[in-house]
């Protein structure tokens, strides 16, 4: 007993130094540059690399939930990759974006985000590889005499697990993205073909999680969850090191992954509300981030602000999924009955949602600041870069996504002028947008709770013209009334919820 609860929390520590590691070494220009250039780098590294990213999403749940597929497929597969990197790594770690700079502006960013020196790459890289190993022994030890009870239905999720933590940018190896025109057909714009495709997409995803995770027991809807809640935390992540060397839309500044974008906070707000299953952490995410996520989807921002590419860029890739599963994650503790947001609930994200405002202009116009007279190599940034570039626009509060432009009433921070009249006007629209997604919501449960009492009486009707027995009749009744309180809880059901903390 007492070799067990070591080992647990042995398998907890060591689980968590993984992905700090993890999260640290995307800040490498190097960690995902190798997926878009298989030809120049050993493809079995590359593999391998991609697998380890698996790893990331398998572990966890391994360890803090104790999945046992999970953990049969890391104890039993990850080893051999994790080896297989360590012996085929070559150039890896002498990938430097400053080495591959071509224009004064390449060279002040590359040198700006080029702050992880070779040796610590290195260091924390080997330090990974020998924590997945120990990792891997102390699974085999938790499970004891067990170890060898594996059930081949286990590594039925491997290829799942695969492709839910791809590097979204190895499509570019079959592509070169410079013999595409802007305004050509494959390009993505505001309303084309790939706008619209990505808003089926969208609902589709929402709609078929929805079905796939409703008639399943409230443990799996939740471990499902959380298991969305770790693919989406691994692709958001993702962009800090693609930022850093490719770049990731107008963005390459290593200032563009402080995550104060609204949909990256909710990013994190999302994932530990299905994590810790908070209230308060519900309330925003379904208030606040819902409403954000799919906005987005109906309009992307002004063409010229935003250089996603073709549809198979990584910026499309990544914008597209990382949203999708944030506005997925934002309503489905609610669509499953979770949690049920009420008009009270709205106070606190209000409040929060100001506050982010406020943090985020001020961080802009600091940043801003600061970028503009960033200099290296006898160059300026402020004047070899074009002015967009230099605005990390978070929250959307220097750059105006809307058609139309705000006359200018502002006040400087350091260097930058922001203008409060938009700020402000900006901070209105959203909560509009907000309010206006909720009643939505609530007209939804409205036409789907007379839609469901029509079809219970047309049955009824049906069934005493056919003399069908009364008993069918109720069976048929109480699952409208199922279907209906998913949606709706008894009162006094919530007020208990008040009162007793979550577990």
């Amino acid at each position: 007993m007492k070799l067990r609860r070591i080992t647990d929390v042995g398998l907890k520590a060591v689980t968590g130094l993984i992905l700090a590691i993890a999260l640290i070494l995307t800040f490498t220009v190097s960690d995902y540059y190798i997926f878009n250039r298989i030809g120049e780098f050993n493809f079995f590294f590359v593999f391998s690399q991609w697998m380890k990213k698996a790893g990331l999403l398998l572990l966890p749940l391994a360890v803090y939930y104790n999945k046992k597929c999970c953990s049969d497929i890391f104890k039993y597969v990850l080893p051999l990759f994790v080896i297989l990197s360590s012996c085929t790594f070559g150039s890896f770690f002498d990938i430097s974006a400053e080495a591959n700079a071509q224009t004064p502006s390449e060279l002040l960013f590359a040198h700006m985000n080029g702050f992880m020196p070779k040796a610590a790459n290195m260091t924390l890289f080997f330090i990974s590889n020998a924590l997945y190993l120990a990792a891997c022994v102390l699974l085999f030890l938790r499970d004891g005499r067990e170890w060898y009870k594996v059930k081949a239905k286990s590594f039925i999720y491997l290829p799942f697990a695969i492709v839910a933590c791809m590097p979204l940018n190895i499509f570019e190896n079959f592509f070169d993205i410079a013999k595409f025109s802007r305004s050509g057909f494959w390009w993505f714009r505001n309303f084309t073909l790939w706008h619209f495709l990505m808003i089926a997409v969208l609902v589709a995803f929402t709609v078929g999680a929805y079905y796939f995770l409703r008639k399943k027991e409230k443990k799996a809807q939740e471990d499902f969850l959380v298991a969305a809640a770790i693919v989406l935390l691994i692709q958001y992540h993702s962009k800090d090191s693609m930022v850093m060397g490719d770049g990731y839309n107008v963005y390459h500044s290593v200032f563009a992954c402080i995550p104060l974008f609204i949909c990256n906070i909710g990013v994190y707000i999302a994932a530990l509300s299905v994590i810790l299953k908070k209230k308060l952490l519900y309330a925003i995410s379904f208030f606040v981030h819902a409403a954000g996520a799919v906005s987005v989807f109906v309009y992307f921002g002004k063409d010229e602000m935003s250089n996603y590419g073709i549809i198979c860029s990584y910026s499309i890739l990544y914008f597209c999924l990382t949203h999708i599963l944030l506005f997925a994650l934002s309503i489905m503790p609610t669509a499953l009955g979770h949690y049920k947001f009420r008009m009270k609930d709205c106070l606190i994200p209000l409040a929060y949602y100001f506050a982010v405002i406020v943090v985020a202009t001020v961080s802009s116009a600091l940043v801003t600041s600061y970028l503009t007279d960033y200099a290296y190599g006898g160059h300026i940034l402020g004047e070899v870069a074009p002015e967009q570039q230099l605005l990390p626009n978070y929250a959307f509060t220097q750059i105006n996504p809307f058609p139309f432009e705000v006359p200018v009433w502002g006040l400087t921070i350091w260097k930058y002028k922001v203008n409060l009249l938009y700020v402000l006007g900006l901070y209105v629209a959203y909560v509009a947008i907000f309010f206006a997604f909720n009643g939505a919501y609530y007209a939804f449960l409205a036409v789907r709770k007379r839609v469901l009492v029509a079809m219970l009486r047309r049955r009824t009707a049906s069934a005493v013209k056919s003399k069908t027995p009364a008993g069918e009749v109720l069976e048929e009744a109480a699952v409208a009334e199922e279907k209906s309180a998913a949606a709706e809880k008894p009162e006094q059901e919530e007020q208990q919820d008040e009162q007793e903390p979550t577990e």
